[in-house]
């Protein structure tokens, strides 16, 4: 029996490795089905509300999706113009960054040309020709992000359009697939769980971080920054991320304040009051309002945004959040992994709900 378990142990050990594996070369595809189910499940209420109102299913996912491009276009657009103009004036910027943090920067200026040197000295030892590798150009690595999202958008998109407009098709095929009576009511249950509370999430998680976005851009606005909506914009965004995204959204406003502002003091007001408006959404709105339902390991949210960040980049850090909220709730609606979602819990549990009950033996 020890060498049963032993063997089965390793072989689940080896089929996570796999999964992994498999996550990080197939990101291309596996990205925009992970991105799509997200939405469908985000917009799946609205979507049965609109039924029950005598809308189609089809009618309903047609109205929800074109409403979705519709906003991200907005936002693209809106932000396009003002974005192409500020690529153009990156090396300026950068050197007005440089001339206005010159006397903190004589230290590294110093490693900089230490640096030069020892690499003088090891290049004067080598006979061999130096190859030089051109990068792409700023232009050229701007088109093949957009070009990038856009495709995955667009699978997305239409994936989201399918999943809604089958309506509870996709969940009867799931809860079929299972022989007794007592797992087809846990695959129900788990499946409209993971509905109800992905879609809370998702859709309370936008709703803040619009709000944020539109604080940071009033704030920005009246401290006389230009362009402050687009940085309103980039914190709606950025503040998917946790832990990570104030961070970097504070050092692009800093940034862009120090390359503008005239004195170094009034210019450090606009990273510093962003700071203050995620600090307090991250403190106190996004508790209460999430619930503590919805209550996650810090601990664990951390190290998989860290990970999934690791396997696929920014996409997969923003959808590390809502992915872990899924396993965390088909955690908790199974038993044998049970412990886990208790792990995944963000405060000690309270003891209302039992763990699921054991499942029945199919009957002859």
């Amino acid at each position: 029996m020890d060498d049963v378990k032993s063997i089965r142990h390793s072989l689940q050990f080896l089929v996570l490795v796999a999964l992994f594996v498999t996550a990080y070369f197939a990101k291309e595809l596996l990205l925009p089905v992970v991105l799509g189910f997200l939405l469908a499940l985000t917009l799946s209420p609205v979507s049965r509300g609109l039924y029950r109102a005598g809308v189609p299913h089809v009618v309903s996912a047609i109205m929800l999706i074109t409403a979705t491009g519709v906003l991200v276009l907005a936002i693209v657009a809106a932000s396009a113009g003002t974005v192409a103009v500020w690529s153009d004036e990156i090396p300026r910027m950068g050197t007005e960054i440089q001339e206005k943090l010159r006397g903190m920067s004589n230290a590294v200026e110093n490693v900089r040309a230490m640096t030069d040197e020892v690499e003088k000295m090891a290049a004067s030892e080598k006979s061999a020709p130096e190859v030089v590798v051109k990068q792409p150009t700023l232009l050229d690595t701007a088109f093949d992000t957009v070009t990038s999202f856009g495709a995955t958008f667009a699978v997305a998109m239409i994936l989201a359009l399918f999943l809604l407009s089958s309506g509870p098709l996709f969940y009867l095929k799931i809860v079929q697939a299972f022989p007794t009576l007592t797992g087809k009511k846990r695959a129900l249950s788990t499946v409209y769980d993971v509905e109800k509370r992905v879609s809370r999430y998702l859709l309370t998680i936008t709703l803040i971080n619009a709000g944020l976005g539109v604080a940071v851009g009033i704030y920005l606005t009246i401290l006389g920054l230009p362009g402050g909506y687009i940085f309103g914009i980039a914190a709606f965004l950025l503040n998917f991320l946790p832990y990570i995204g104030g961070v970097i959204g504070a050092v692009l406003v800093g940034a862009y304040s120090i390359a503008h502002f005239d004195t170094l003091g009034y210019a450090l007001l606009a990273p510093i009051g962003y700071q203050i408006l995620t600090g307090v959404e991250g403190q106190f709105i996004t508790p209460w309002l999430v619930g503590r339902r919805l209550a996650m390991n810090t601990v664990a949210v951390f190290l998989t945004v860290v990970l999934w960040g690791w396997l696929w980049g920014i996409p997969g850090a923003l959808v590390a959040v809502p992915f872990l909220v899924v396993f965390k709730v088909i955690c908790e609606n199974f038993e044998p992994l049970y412990t886990i979602g208790n792990f995944l819990s963000g405060e000690d549990p309270v003891v209302t709900d039992e763990a699921p009950e054991q499942e029945e033996p199919a009957r002859a």
